[in-house]
This record gives structure tokens, sequence and C-alpha cells, in this order.
């Protein structure tokens, strides 16, 4: 077994790495094998082979690529980490309410402990500061949330 303690930058990075790696060497490619197709192409053309010309030309190149490829890719995966981030309704409904329902669950199994056990569960897992008042609060209320009754949206049996 591999001891992960041993390189810790190397592994917490491990993804970000081999990213890297393809992207150079696929960066490195795009610009030998276009070599390869300017210089037939100017020898085709009884041209001369200019290195300028071809820096040029492959630049337009690879930005062109980027901006079709690259740049909406990136837009898609970061855009979405950063909805995902900032809580967007989308990226939260569905644990919201399973979690809702699992806290329910809990209360009809265990009348006399389900209070205590979710409080113990929330400051444990230490729900989010953007979850619902009732979650970041229940330890507070105590009592006053158990006289309430059944949790707010919890389906009646």
């Amino acid at each position: 077994m591999i001891d992960m303690n041993l390189h810790p930058r190397r592994w917490r990075y491990g993804y970000a790495w081999i990213t890297l790696a393809f992207f150079v060497f696929s960066l490195a490619g795009h610009w030998l094998f276009g070599w390869f197709a300017y210089t037939s192409e100017q020898i085709a053309h009884n041209r001369p082979v200019e290195a300028s010309d071809y820096v040029v030309q492959m630049m337009r190149d690879t930005l062109e690529n980027w901006q079709s490829e690259f740049l909406q890719l990136l837009w898609q995966v970061g855009g979405l980490a950063i909805l995902l981030h900032l809580g967007s309704p989308q990226s939260k409904e569905g644990g919201d309410r399973v979690e809702e329902k699992i806290d329910a669950i809990l209360r009809r199994v265990a009348p006399n402990d389900g209070d205590r056990i979710v409080a113990e569960l929330d400051r444990r897992f230490e729900r989010q500061p953007d979850d619902p008042p009732e979650h970041r609060f229940r330890g507070a209320l105590g009592a006053r949330a158990q006289k309430k009754g059944p949790h707010r949206g919890a389906a009646q049996v």
C-alpha cells in the first residue's frame, strides 16, 4: 500500500499534475504536427518555410481551438462548481429534502430521543450556515422544537 503521508503535496495535487501533463503533451503534439503540415503546405506551393509565419499561424489556430473547446469546457465545469459552491437552488434541493425526511424518520422511530439524536448529528457533522434556521438552531430551541410537533415539511403518517 502507498503511504500518502510521504509526499502529501504530490498526492494532494495529483489530478492537477496529470491534467497539466496531458495539456503540455497535447499542446506540444499540436505544434509539432502543425509544423509538419505547415512545411508540407509551403513546399507544395513553392513558398519559403518561415518560422515567424508558422508561429503566427499556430497561435491563431491554438487560440481558435481554445475558444471553441477549452473555454466552453472551462465554463461548464467552472461555472457548475461555482454555482454548486454558492448553493444555487438546483444544486441543493435533493440533499436537503433527503435530510429532512431522515430527520422526520428519526423522530418517528425514536420519539423520545429523536431531537437529541438529530442535534448530536448536527453538531458532529456541522450543518452549513446556509441551512434553514431550524437546522442551525435546533439545539438552542430544545423543548420548543418538540412542542411544535413534526419537523416542517415532514410527511404525516
